[in-house]
């Protein structure tokens, strides 16, 4: 295996201050690479040691730019064929030019930054790397300049999961000083790398094992690495003066291989996964460069697996990406209740069940703000990411068929990532047949986002298969035979969906093993990968009684969710739901142990202790016969099951109303259904008692008939009653209101006026001025045009009302639901509307002048060109509101949520936003004259054309703003004192942020 290195040490420079460290770190490094690694390696500048007759770096010989390039070119990319693995060490300064973009350079002795000269350019060095045919690359950049650390981010090609092998290695952050050691002639991060470096025992130094110790280095300098790594692990140094000693242990009792159940994110799992490294680094690289991540693929194609050992795996250990062993992950399924599954990741595991119980409460209280709820806990999480994995999100589908549910969901995952801190990262696993599905509404966008965000998981190719199953059984000591490996390959290459039967055979194949040996011919009788699967659950099921066998049937079908246009899944069920008279809960509970224990099952916990019960894989639906032949048998036996109990689940949601329960043929279905179907597939609990409900409804309602005709003699009468019924109501209901002309609360009045609404009466341009309406439930009334001045509408519901030029000056609306209601034009001056839902609501040129939306939630609320001059807005939910041509002057807006807000030319002239969260905002053009900004957040507003004359900016965070120019910022009051990148402050002409 060949192997090549090129040490450069830079000392001596024209223009820039010579340095001392350089030529001696990269002779030691030269040295060490030569004793323990078998590298050739070349130095620059080499000077020829008289004394020893060898060669070294020279301390006072200059490099040019010519040959640093040659060099380096030689290195990866040479005339003949390329070395295995190439090493590029670097020590010396590091230059950044920032002329219209940042560019990356490494000093050679020649450069003169005044006269355009900088060096060897890092987005060269990335071209070359990328265009390499070098399997494994090692860099490492041990290079400051005036005390600044070269970012190394330009170098580094980025372009993970494609084959090869990579390892980036810089001094420290890029906002860190670099540091020699004490008395020593090393810098700190060389001395580091020859402590690594230097083996310890009779087995490699890897990228990995160097990346553990320059974690775990103390030392009294405010430096940390940074480093990148990808591929597998690239063997560095180790001793040779003995062979190397068999590190493996005897361990052939475990079972190396997981059966039907997916590799977790854990030390034992993860070292007998194998064959998805490409993989796991271009996932790894989707997360540093990203906020999302969509894992999509078959049913049985690994994506948990990958997810979980593979990429959660990693960023746990930290090794590939820097600081990534810092960040909070986090895991779960959203099952029936998504919201409440989520929440439930909040809470610590190690509590009593006490304090368990009460920080969930906590937690579902927060998740149920949905948006802003997820955002507090991000927020508050002390680390400097938080990846969240929604794992089998297919479930959000098949398991909650709550469609509000599953909308809030979607919208509070999606929404949370709109944070300009990329401190969120989400990620989610679905079997790719359910996008689909993700297309059927809008979701907040989340099939687009999806098709932005994707990583497909193919089929494993002969190589990834061949790894999948030699490696695992290498770990312990256990041979496979060669023909083995060829036949199974031959079995599931190219099969979506087939890895958790290679696990499970090979599984079968442990079991069987001969003098710790795979074979072939124990294969062969097995009925190869598709036939050992069903061959075991059918021996499994023969192997019970008559009445054991009735029952797993009906477990096995409560298991198995029906497809709607997508292949039949896994359904998770409560344990005590498969409990019934026929099959009491001794008998259950022994069946589902015996299913665990032949992995054809899991068992678990939800988060108040309740047993569930999963498929142990949805190969097990696909791919047993037995099982198909049940599920087709049954299908629409099943079916029609699902919709009873369905339709119970709607009642109980809607307090048992009885306008939800069952009547006539669908009821009279639903009683013969359950009287048929008691043995096979008994209903739910709750399904019985609605049914039960439904049956007492109709024999009500039959009584009720049979007095009607007991009173025929009167039908004339009654029929003429029905036929003028209406208008005399109508008419009465009117009187009622007008009867009651106090302006005090009226209950008769209110009562009337809500029939009048469901009525479908309109109530536009009626005088209701200084009435007091508490509580009045008027959603979807008509009252344009009407005059509700002063009136007390408080905790009233006006959702969908039709309010377009309505006056409600003085009106008191606190608390009031007005989602979705159209006041486009409406008088609300001086109006009091704390704390009122204007989710969606159409406030367009409305005059809202004086008026107090305290704490209201204005979210996605269209206010163009609405007066809001002089309001109080103070911690309203402005995300995403609509408030282009608006007039703000000297609005209330301290503390407000103005997420990704549309304030193109608003008037915010000597608003109040001190504290305000403007991040995304959109203020072209905007007037924020004499507006106070102070600790207000405008991180990545787009502030173009925006007039911040007179503006307070002291402690706002202008980082990542766009369109922003130094004119405008100046222009300010205490624009000094404002939050800026690092680029911006150079332009402003502001010293550096002191290093922390």
């Amino acid at each position: 295996m060949s192997r090549d290195a090129l040490v450069v040490g830079i000392n001596t420079y024209d223009r820039l201050k010579s340095l001392n460290a350089p030529a001696a770190d990269g002779e030691a490094i030269a040295q060490i690479l030569q004793q323990y690694g078998e590298f050739r390696v070349t130095r620059l500048p080499a000077v020829k040691d008289k004394e020893n007759e060898t060669i070294r770096i020279g301390k006072q010989t200059k490099v040019s730019l010519t040959q640093l390039e040659r060099a380096i070119v030689q290195l990866f990319k040479p005339d003949g064929k390329p070395p295995d693995t190439a090493l590029l060490y670097f020590s010396g300064h590091g230059l950044r030019k920032s002329v219209g973009i940042q560019e990356g350079f490494l000093a050679t002795s020649e450069v003169n930054p005044d006269a355009g000269t900088w060096g060897l350019s890092l987005q060269w060095l990335r071209r070359l790397l990328q265009e390499s045919e070098v399997r494994q690359q090692i860099v490492i950049l041990d290079c400051c300049y005036s005390g600044e650390v070269l970012n190394f981010a330009e170098a580094d090609p980025g372009d993970r999961g494609k084959g090869r092998d990579r390892c980036f290695i810089a001094a420290s952050r890029d906002f860190e000083v670099a540091f020699e050691e004490i008395n020593s002639q090393h810098s700190v991060l060389t001395a580091a790398l020859l402590k690594g470096l230097e083996p310890k025992q009779h087995r490699w130094v890897s990228n990995y094992t160097l990346v553990d110790l320059l974690n775990q280095e103390h030392h009294p300098f405010p430096q940390r690495p940074i480093f990148a790594n990808s591929g597998e692990a690239i063997n560095l140094t180790r001793k040779w003066n003995s062979s190397l000693v068999d590190s493996t242990v005897q361990v052939s009792a475990i079972c190396p291989y997981k059966g039907l159940s997916y590799f977790d994110c854990t030390e034992a799992d993860a070292n007998l996964f194998y064959g998805r490294t490409a993989l796991t680094d271009e996932l790894l690289e989707k997360v540093r460069s990203g906020n999302f991540l969509a894992v999509l693929g078959a049913s049985g194609s690994g994506k948990s697996s990958v997810v979980r050992a593979g990429l959660l795996y990693q960023l746990q250990l930290g090794r590939r990406l820097s600081g990534s062993d810092t960040w909070q992950l986090k895991i779960f399924r959203p099952g029936i209740n998504p919201l409440q599954n989520l929440a439930l990741v909040f809470v610590e595991s190690e509590l009593s069940d006490i304090e368990r119980a009460f920080q969930l409460a906590k937690a579902e209280e927060l998740i149920a703000k949905g948006v802003i709820g997820l955002g507090q806990f991000i927020t508050a999480a002390q680390t400097q990411r938080v990846v969240l994995v929604v794992d089998q999100f297919e479930e959000a589908f098949t398991q909650c068929q709550d469609i509000t549910k599953r909308q809030q969901f979607f919208e509070c995952v999606l929404g949370a990532l709109q944070r300009d801190d990329n401190k969120l990262c989400l990620i989610i696993t679905m079997r790719a047949d359910f996008f689909g599905k993700c297309l059927e509404q809008e979701y907040g966008g989340l099939a687009k986002k999806i098709q932005d965000h994707l990583v497909t998981v193919t089929p494993m190719n002969r190589e990834e298969l061949e790894t999948a199953i030699i490696k695992p059984a290498q770990q312990v000591n256990l041979a496979v035979e060669p023909e083995l490996v060829s036949q199974m390959i031959a079995d599931v290459e190219d099969s979506p969906g087939s890895l958790p039967l290679l696990q499970y055979t090979l599984t079968e194949l442990w079991q069987q093993k001969t003098e710790e040996q795979l074979t072939l011919n124990a294969y062969t009788r097995l009925g190869g990968v598709r036939g050992t699967l069903q061959k075991r659950a059918t021996e499994v099921y023969e192997s019970l009684s008559l009445e054991e066998q009735q029952a797993t049937k009906r477990i096995f079908l409560e298991l198995t969710q029906l497809g709607e246009g997508t292949e039949d899944t896994r359904r998770q069920v409560v344990q005590q739901d498969l409990v019934t008279s026929q099959h009491p809960e001794a008998v259950i509970n022994r069946i589902i142990q015996r299913l665990a224990d032949e992995k054809l099952v899991v068992t678990s916990t939800l988060s108040n202790q309740i047993a569930v019960v999963d498929v142990a894989h949805e190969a097990l639906i696909r791919h047993w016969l037995l099982l198909r032949k049940w599920i087709e048998e049954s299908r629409d036996i099943l079916r029609q099951k699902r919709k009873i109990e369905a339709a119970a689940i709607e009642w109980q949601d809607r307090r048992r109303v009885k306008d939800y329960l069952f009547q006539g043929k669908r009821l009279r279905e639903a009683e013969d259904f359950q009287q048929q179907q008691t043995e096979n597939l008994r209903l739910s609990d709750l399904a019985i008692e609605f049914i039960q409900a439904s049956v007492r409804q109709r024999r009500n309602n039959r009584f009720q008939s049979i007095a009607f005709f007991l009173i025929i003699p009167l039908g004339l009468s009654v029929y003429v009653g029905i036929v003028i019924e209406k208008p005399i109501r109508i008419t009465q209901l009117w009187q009622t209101v007008d009867a009651a002309r106090e302006k005090n609360y009226n209950q008769a009045r209110i009562q009337a006026l809500e029939k009048l609404v469901q009525a479908g009466e309109s109530l536009a341009s009626k005088d209701f001025s200084g009435v007091n309406l508490r509580g009045a439930n008027l959603s979807g009334a008509n009252l344009s045009g009407a005059n509700l001045s002063g009136a007390n509408l408080n905790s009233a519901y006006l959702s969908s009302a039709y309010l377009s030029d309505a006056y409600l000056r003085s009106a008191n609306l606190s608390i009031a639901d007005f989602s979705s209601a159209n006041l486009s034009g409406a008088n609300l001056r001086g109006a009091n509307l704390s704390s009122a839902n204007l989710l969606g609501a159409n406030l367009s040129s409305a005059n809202l002048r004086g008026a107090n939306l305290s704490v209201a939630n204005l979210s996605v609320a269209t206010l163009s060109s609405a007066d809001l001059s002089s309001a109080d807005l103070s911690s309203a939910n402005l995300n995403r509101a609509n408030l282009s041509n608006a007039n703000l002057n000297r609005a209330n807006l301290r503390g407000a949520y103005l997420v990704v807000a549309y304030l193109v030319v608003a008037n915010l002239n000597g608003a109040d936003l001190n504290g305000a969260v403007l991040n995304g905002a959109d203020l072209f053009g905007a007037d924020l004259r004499g507006a106070n900004l102070r600790g207000a957040d405008l991180s990545s507003a787009k502030l173009s054309r925006a007039d911040l004359s007179s503006a307070d900016l002291s402690s706002a965070d202008l980082m990542y703003t766009k369109n922003l120019t130094p004119e405008q910022v100046k222009s300010a009051k205490n624009w000094d004192k404002a939050k800026y990148n690092k680029d911006f402050r150079a332009k402003l002409g502001l010293p550096p942020e002191p290093a922390k």
